[in-house]
């Protein structure tokens, strides 16, 4: 269960302002802007729940009683402020607390500097016993790099971006607003160079003043073993190129495994079926089974019924933080009763069922024999 005090790491006691403080250090850790744990989200969004739940008394008395399915009952939101998604820290910082100042980002963003560029998803398809055991797939996606021609400046060879008219520099302007309360001012983008700053007077004719061109990318990534249907595997700097000199996203790369028609997998374990003859149940046998490993011989007991298991241990999938560690292969029995005998199989059975029931067997040939004559 969620516990909203540790989420913040502050004791039960903690008063509003520890647990701002405590917010704020959290929030520039854990931000999917600084964070790039594919968790980080979803993290991000519980110190929200956590921070809201917290500073509102009546909800907070709600969750120190009933926790937080109290708070559901109570008719409380639990969705928590950035349930609906979240803006950049500095966004945060100036909704939360007014702004960063005094933390380490300033209060106002600089236009000029580095930005990460954007994370991409790849999604590739690879076969079971890949997933099982890794492998090397290369993979091919389409990704912005920085323009060759103009060195990601967006400005033709010859020519630099100058600094904004309008804004100075700043990629912000001050605008009035008369109301009926009198003038209101307020800070916003400014609309000449769209918050950049510098404007492009002479425009790169490869990228279009873009400074970034897409393009095709082939890589080799290493699948390791043990890996899950809708597995992530991250791959640094293989993103969208950054803006001013800023490093590009990541690619995070989401495995399709193909399932098999023999193998049943359940976490670490894999599962098959093995169909046996009556005989083989009663008398017991050495049979020839397929594992991931190869064909092994597994014993069946005398007496095995349907349904029973056999476990070969350590035949399944590996663990993915502890490869040299892996699961079981379960072995599920099947007793299948024959649909067509020979005589000879007829006859033993016939001698069978009149031992086990002390009685005649029936003989179906001569009742199908007596059903056709009443038609001649």
């Amino acid at each position: 269960m969620t516990d909203y005090y540790e989420i913040l790491e502050v004791s039960r006691t903690a008063t509003k302002e520890e647990i701002k403080s405590a917010f704020r250090k959290k929030a520039r850790t854990l931000h999917p802007d600084v964070n790039k744990a594919p968790d980080a989200e979803e993290k991000f969004k519980e110190l929200g729940k956590a921070y809201e739940t917290l500073m509102d008394d009546n909800k907070r008395a709600t969750y120190d009683r009933y926790g937080e399915d109290g708070l559901k009952n109570a008719g409380f939101d639990t969705g928590g402020p950035f349930a609906g998604g979240f803006g950049d820290l500095n966004d945060i910082f100036n909704s939360f607390f007014g702004g960063m100042g005094g933390f380490g980002f300033g209060g106002r963003p600089d236009p000029n500097a580095p930005v990460e560029g954007d994370d991409l998803r790849l999604d590739i398809e690879i076969d079971f016993k890949d997933a099982v055991f890794g492998c090397e797939k290369e993979i091919k996606f389409d990704h912005l790099e920085l323009c060759s021609s103009c060195n990601g400046t967006g400005a033709e060879k010859g020519s630099q971006p100058v600094t904004c008219p309008t804004c100075h520099g700043s990629g912000q302007v001050k605008q009035v607003m008369r109301t009926p309360l009198g003038s209101i001012a307020q800070i916003v983008t400014c609309p000449d160079c769209r918050g950049a700053g510098k404007k492009i007077t002479n425009p790169c004719k490869a990228c279009k003043g873009q400074g970034k061109v897409q393009k095709e990318k082939k890589i080799n990534i290493k699948i390791p073993a043990g890996v899950d249907n809708l597995s992530k595997i991250r791959v640094s700097h293989e993103g969208d190129a950054g803006t001013n000199g800023g490093p590009a996203g990541d690619l995070y790369v989401v495995l399709h495994v193909k399932s098999s028609d023999y193998f049943k997998r359940e976490g670490n374990d894999v599962y098959t079926r093995l169909d046996i003859t009556p005989s083989q149940a009663a008398l017991g046998d050495d049979i020839v089974v397929d594992t991931l490993d190869g064909k092994q011989k597994i014993t069946v007991q005398a007496g095995v019924q349907s349904g029973n298991s056999i476990k070969i241990k350590g035949a399944g999938v590996p663990y993915i933080a502890r490869p040299s560690q892996r699961g079981d292969h379960i072995v599920i029995v099947a007793v299948k009763t024959p649909v067509k005998l020979t005589d000879e199989e007829r006859i033993l059975y016939k001698k069978l069922y009149e031992i086990q029931n002390n009685k005649k067997a029936v003989q179906q040939s001569s009742i199908m024999d007596k059903v056709k004559g009443v038609f001649q």
